[in-house]
Formats: structure tokens, sequence, C-alpha cells
């Protein structure tokens, strides 16, 4: 009756573990199902349910793809950074502080108003009292500079 049961389930397109986990489930259920009722045909009773319980994962499987998917957390990568690049990185950081803090005070307020704060070149010249052009080249300086600066870090 088990082998008949299972070939029916793995023609109908369970792989084999599937079809093990299928099995045991309705036997569970018809063992649940004599203790109040007689049942005439074991062997229909566990290919009528098998059936159902395939076509009830199929509907699961179409409505919530990942839900029955268990996660081997051991193979699940981990995206944050290893402690040694945790480190270069505060190291780089702290080398372009330093890189900033060697540059003028206006090169400094014109490279930060353009890269952090999002400022026009016309809003950098405005705020500083200085032309367009200055606070252009103010810019590409401090930046020729930090370039040069963290060249190797």
């Amino acid at each position: 009756m088990f082998r008949n049961v299972r070939s029916f389930i793995v023609r109908r397109g369970a792989g084999p573990d599937e079809a093990d986990d299928i099995i045991q489930e309705a036997f569970a259920r018809l063992e649940a199902y004599t203790q109040a009722k007689e049942v005439c045909s074991q062997e229909a009773f566990l290919m009528r349910t098998a059936l159902n319980l395939m076509r009830d994962r199929a509907r699961r499987q179409r409505t919530a793809p990942f839900d029955s998917v268990t996660l081997d957390l051991e193979t699940v990568a981990d995206a944050s950074p290893q402690p040694d690049e945790i480190v270069r990185g505060r190291e780089r950081l702290r080398r372009a502080q330093t890189g900033l803090d060697r540059l003028d005070d206006l090169s400094r307020r014109c490279l930060m108003a353009k890269r952090v704060d999002e400022l026009s070149y016309g809003d950098i010249a405005a705020r500083e009292g200085i032309t367009v052009a200055a606070a252009e080249k103010r810019v590409a300086r401090a930046v020729l500079f930090l370039a040069k600066w963290m060249d190797g870090w």
C-alpha cells in the first residue's frame, strides 16, 4: 500500500523527499480519522488525502513561494564588513579628516558647501563673498589636494 501511494504521488510531480512528507501527513490524517470513523479503503483514503495535500502545497507555493523555504543560517552570506575592513575604513576617515584640516578655511568651506550641502557655485560665491570662478577654483584645488593626500590609502 505504501509503495502504491508513493508512486502515485511521485507520478503527480512530487519529489522523493516531498513524497515522503506527504505520505507521513496522509498516514497521520488516516490515523486521526479512524479514531472517530470507519474507513472502507485505507489505500483510497491515503491517495485522496495525499492528492489534496499536494494541491494544498501547490496553492501555498503560488501565493507565498518563500514561506516553505527554510534558510540554513550557515550558508547565508553576511553583508556586514569584516573587522579589518572596518579598521581600514576608520583609518581612511582619519586620514581624510587630517587632509581637510590642512586646507585653508575658505577652501574647506567651499568644498563642504559643494560636496556636502550640494550648493551651486553661485550660491557658494554669494555666501563667501567671492566670484563664481574663485569658488570653482577653490573647490577644484581642494579636491585635487585631497585626491593626492589620499593616494595610496
